[in-house]
C-alpha cells in the first residue's frame, strides 16, 4: 500500500494516475472539498481517501504502508496565515518523518524551487545545513518548505533514525493536467492558454529588474509526466536517498513560453505587456534553473520534455479536447 498525502491535487492526482496504472493500491490523503477536485480521481480512484484531519487516526491504525509520497501542503506563494502554513507544511511533515523512521517506511517529500528565493545564493540542491542556512525564501510557503529541508538536513547530522529512503524534491515550476482546481495558482501555460484561446495577446509582466528585458524573466518549466517519471524512479531505486531539484535543467522565458502556448493553439504569436502587481514586485522570482546534476549523479538517466513538447501535449491532448484530465 502506498501512501500519497495531497493525492487529489495536481502532482498527486498524476502520481496517482501512474500508481493505480501500474496495479499499485494507494490511500489518497487529500481533502476533496467542493470544488471539483475529486474530477482528477475519477478515472483512477485509490482504494481510500483519508481527510487530512483523520491522518493520525488512520496512520495510528499501523497501516501495511510501504511508501510514502508526501505532496500535501499549503502551495500558495501569497499565504499570509503563518500559523496553519506552518502547522501543514512543517508539522504534519514532521510527523511523518518520524512515523516512517520509526516504521521503517520509505518516504519521499514535496520541497520547493521557492526556497531559493530571489536566486541570489544560486540554485545548488546541497542538502547540508550549512549550504540550507545561505538561502532567504522570499514568501511565507518559501520559508516553510526550506524550514522542513533544514528540519531534514539537522537531523541527519547526529544521525538520528531515519526513513530506509528519504528523498526531498524542489520542485521547479511544475505544469500539466489536472491544475484546475488551483486558482491563482495555476500554471502560466493553462493562464496563456485560456488567454489565447479566447483570441487575446497573452498578457506577460513587465520586468522589475534593471537590465531585463520585459517578457524575458525566465523559469525552469517542467512537464508534470517528468515529475512522476523521477517520483516511480525513485520509488524503484530504495538506495538513492537525499535532496534533489527537479526542473529540466533549462531557463526559458515567459516570451518563450507565450509563443509555445500560442504555437500550440494554433493562433498567431501576439503579447500584451502589462504593470506587475505591487504585491509581487520584490517577491517575484525573475530566474530559476535547476542544476540536475545530483539527480544524474544519483543514477537517474531519464530525459525531460522540452517546453515546446510539453506545451503542444498539455494544449492538444488535454485543453483543448473533450476530456481534460489524466
Amino acid at each position: 500500500m502506498i501512501l500519497i498525502t495531497g493525492g487529489a491535487g495536481f502532482i498527486g492526482s498524476n502520481l496517482q494516475a501512474a500508481l493505480a496504472g501500474r496495479g499499485h493500491e494507494t490511500v489518497v490523503a487529500d481533502s476533496l472539498g467542493s470544488d471539483g477536485k475529486w474530477r482528477n480521481l475519477a478515472r483512477h480512484p485509490p482504494a481510500r481517501v483519508v481527510h487530512p484531519a483523520e491522518l493520525d487516526r488512520f496512520l495510528d491504525q499501523h497501516p501495511p504502508i510501504e511508501m510514502v509520497f508526501h505532496l500535501g501542503a499549503v502551495s500558495e506563494t501569497t499565504a499570509v496565515d503563518g500559523d496553519h502554513t506552518w502547522a501543514t507544511n512543517v508539522e504534519l511533515s514532521r510527523r511523518l518523518w518520524d512515523w516512517c523512521a520509526d516504521r521503517r517506511v520509505r518516504m519521499v517529500y514535496a520541497s520547493s524551487a521557492a526556497t531559493y528565493g530571489d536566486g541570489a545564493q544560486g540554485f545548488d540542491d546541497d542538502g547540508s545545513v550549512a549550504a540550507l542556512q545561505r538561502l532567504r525564501p522570499l514568501n511565507l510557503y518559501g520559508w516553510t518548505k526550506h524550514a522542513f529541508d533544514l528540519l531534514v538536513a539537522r537531523t541527519l547530522i547526529p544521525r538520528r533514525e531515519h526513513p530506509p529512503q528519504w528523498a526531498g524534491l524542489k520542485f521547479f515550476n511544475v505544469y500539466g493536467p489536472n491544475e484546475y482546481h488551483k486558482g491563482r495558482m495555476i500554471s502560466v501555460v493553462k493562464l496563456k492558454h485560456d488567454e489565447v484561446a479566447a483570441g487575446r495577446p497573452a498578457r506577460l509582466f513587465k520586468s522589475d529588474q534593471a537590465g531585463l528585458a520585459d517578457g524575458h524573466q525566465a523559469r525552469d518549466f517542467i512537464w508534470v509526466g517528468d515529475v512522476v517519471d523521477v517520483m516511480l524512479w525513485l520509488m524503484a531505486t530504495p538506495s538513492v536517498s537525499g535532496l534533489f531539484n527537479l526542473g529540466t535543467g533549462r531557463a526559458r522565458t515567459y516570451l518563450d513560453l507565450a509563443h509555445a502556448v500560442s504555437d500550440a493553439a494554433g493562433q498567431p504569436r501576439a503579447v500584451e505587456l502589462i504593470d506587475m502587481p505591487d504585491g509581487l514586485v520584490g517577491q517575484y522570482q525573475s530566474f530559476t534553473e535547476a542544476p540536475m546534476d545530483r539527480l544524474r549523479a544519483a543514477g537517474y538517466s531519464g530525459q525531460f520534455t522540452p517546453l515546446e513538447e510539453g506545451v503542444r501535449r498539455y494544449v492538444q491532448d488535454y485543453l483543448a479536447g473533450a476530456d481534460r484530465f489524466v
